[in-house]
């Protein structure tokens, strides 16, 4: 399959559902896996609690005295980026009729705000606080994945930071830590992306499409974290990405009101330009314009606006590259349990497709092939599987030898 550059609204719609980009295999959803998100802020959207609650708990980690399952329904400004990047993961595209789901539409959910309660800007400090807190309570909903779509406050000098040894225990305590690259373009990683053992995802634009020739890298950063590490250690779609808008905000709302134009026959039309929302809307020189001309205006808006749906933006980012990457290591460990971090880290690379003509330093390893890690991973426990049996004969053998 693949689809047309997106010049227009009548594309804009056929943005690739991320599980199809991804080539993943649909019999594993995460079902069973718990995947922690720190991030700016969250909102219970219906793609995690429908038609099954999966959100498993929400914190407030902004100030000393973390606040639990406290100020969560209403939707702040500062919850849309947090509401993506889980629901580019893990979301089940109910409010898409299923169709923008993620990778992981089975997995449970723990979401962390991060931040601090004296001002809009996370710090090192901030995160490093939201990841104590998870560490002393992942036992309590069994955390295997956490996803950090943040970055913190100085470039990696190759020396571990409090930050970074945070990560690095996380990690010895059997949770993957996935973790954004950032999009600066530049040689620059902060943490907790320098962190070692963490995934560092970059970004991929495929431009909408599944032809590798098209394809070309993003604007991520890159570079070395600490003890030398080169980062990033892969790179998944940071474009083109479908993601649930944050219900009831201004953007929400005039993608509600855009798509009702977009659908409407010319007499729902003439009845809409007659409402008080019409008029506030747009302006009253497009108001006196023919109907077709109104509809070409609405449509270059729309994708202005990157409305796929009426409830659905395309996005961009290392943010949802990592996010995306979590859902994939979700796959992976509902297929094999028993795999560490270290092997997760091990066959996303070894599985990973180099994009043609990138500097490695860059991609690191490639393109993750989300159908490739999972089959890796069975392959994995079939293995472990084998040696369990030959081994259960060997033990039954020297019993049996015993006993005569």
């Amino acid at each position: 399959m693949q689809l047309p550059f997106i010049n227009n609204l009548e594309d804009v719609e056929l943005v690739l559902p991320t599980p199809l980009r991804m080539r993943a295999d649909a019999r594993y959803t995460g079902k069973g896996i718990t995947i922690a998100f720190l991030d700016s802020g969250f909102y219970p959207h219906p793609d995690l609690t429908q038609p099954n609650d999966r959100i498993a708990y929400f914190a407030d980690a902004r100030g000393e005295v973390v606040r639990e399952n406290v100020g969560f329904s209403i939707p702040h400004l500062s919850s849309w980026h947090g509401t993506m990047t889980s629901c580019v993961c893990a979301g089940n595209g109910f409010m898409s009729m299923y169709r923008y789901s993620g990778i992981a539409p089975d997995a449970r959910v723990v979401l962390v705000k991060t931040g601090n309660l004296q001002n809009s800007r996370i710090h090192e400090q901030d995160i490093y606080r939201a990841l104590r807190w998870l560490l002393d309570n992942a036992h309590r909903f069994d955390v295997r994945v956490v996803n950090i779509s943040l970055g913190g406050d100085h470039p990696s000098s190759g020396k571990l930071t409090e930050l970074d040894l945070l990560v690095e225990e996380a990690v010895a305590r059997g949770m993957v830590v996935v973790c954004a690259a950032g999009n600066s373009g530049a040689r620059r990683i902060m943490s907790p992306a320098s962190a070692p053992s963490a995934i560092t995802v970059g970004g991929l634009n495929d431009h909408n499409s599944l032809d590798r020739s098209r394809w070309t890298l993003y604007h991520s950063s890159y570079g070395r974290g600490g003890r030398g590490a080169a980062k990033p250690e892969v790179i998944a779609p940071a474009q083109w990405i479908a993601a649930p808008m944050l219900p009831r905000t201004k953007v929400h709302n005039e993608a509600q009101f855009l798509w009702k134009i977009e659908r409407a026959t010319d007499a729902e039309l003439a009845r809409i330009l007659r409402t008080k929302e019409a008029h506030q809307r747009i302006s009253a020189e497009t108001m006196s314009k023919p109907f077709h001309e109104i509809r070409r205006i609405v449509r270059q808006r729309m994708n202005d606006q990157k409305f796929i749906h009426p409830h659905y933006q395309h996005v961009d980012g290392t943010s949802f590259a990592a996010a995306i990457v979590s859902s994939v290591v979700a796959q992976m460990l509902e297929a094999n349990p028993s795999l560490t971090p270290a092997q997760v880290k091990r066959i996303l690379i070894e599985t990973a497709e180099p994009l043609d003509d990138a500097p490695l330093e860059r991609q690191g390893a490639g393109v993750v092939h989300a159908g490739a890690a999972v089959a890796a991973a069975l392959k994995l426990r079939r293995r472990l599987s084998a040696r369990r049996r030959r081994e259960a004969e060997q033990d039954s053998l020297c019993a049996s030898a015993a006993l005569r």
